[in-house]
């Protein structure tokens, strides 16, 4: 399931009355685009405002601070991220396939509009504690759905499974923002198969269980 914050490539005139939810989402739109421009501390909530185009008291309405902000947007793309790992590991009952899979979802995580991963694994606020925890709860959670699998299919104790869960998951988080570097210098769909290819070589030689 891709999270869509809709771009706001024109403001919408100031005193434009919209349901509430609406008037989240376009607040969240704007934010966004202004977090990965600028980053967190550069970016204004002036500047947010008037991207969204709302005046500032209607903003702080909706979200006390910058912070709120940030964190609230934050949980909707590491739900996003986890939902996508979920869903790939569920896709199938073929490893060699839940492994590509899985791949693909932190592939096409990078890939989607607005650069939403930046404000995931880029972010400058990456040491604030509620920053760093839903991060590495993300993470956590789709490395034990992972070791889950693995350690169903293959009978490794909890801590092997855990581990090799998240070295997967690291594996496809790094080479995924990498990728994104690249600019496209190797297709998607090859750079996913040749990291998949690289990972199930290693995790298909464990034994599975009868």
């Amino acid at each position: 399931m891709e999270i869509r914050v809709t771009a706001t490539p024109d403001a919408k005139p100031r005193g434009t009355r919209l349901p509430r939810l609406a008037r989240r989402r376009q607040l969240l739109s704007a934010a966004q685009e202004v977090f990965v421009q600028n980053g967190y501390h550069a970016a204004a909530m002036d500047e947010i405002a008037d991207r969204a185009g709302v005046s500032k008291p209607v903003l702080y309405q909706h979200f006390p601070g910058k912070l709120e902000l940030y964190l609230a947007l934050l949980d909707l793309h590491v739900d996003d991220m986890v939902n996508r790992c979920r869903e790939a590991l569920a896709s199938t009952h073929e490893n060699k396939l839940r492994v590509q899979a899985t791949f693909s979802a932190f592939f096409d995580f990078v890939s989607t509009q607005g650069e939403a991963f930046r404000l995931v694994f880029e972010s400058d606020l990456r040491n604030v504690a509620p920053v760093r925890q839903r991060v590495e709860r993300s993470l956590q959670e789709c490395a034990e759905m992972v070791s889950a699998v693995i350690q169903e299919d293959t009978g490794c104790a909890s801590d092997e499974a855990h581990l090799l869960g998240m070295g997967l998951v690291g594996m496809a988080e790094v080479s995924a923002r990498y990728w994104v570097t690249t600019h496209g210098s190797i297709p998607k769909d090859a750079a996913e198969q040749l990291m998949a290819r690289l990972a199930w070589r290693g995790i298909s030689g464990f034994p599975r269980t009868a």
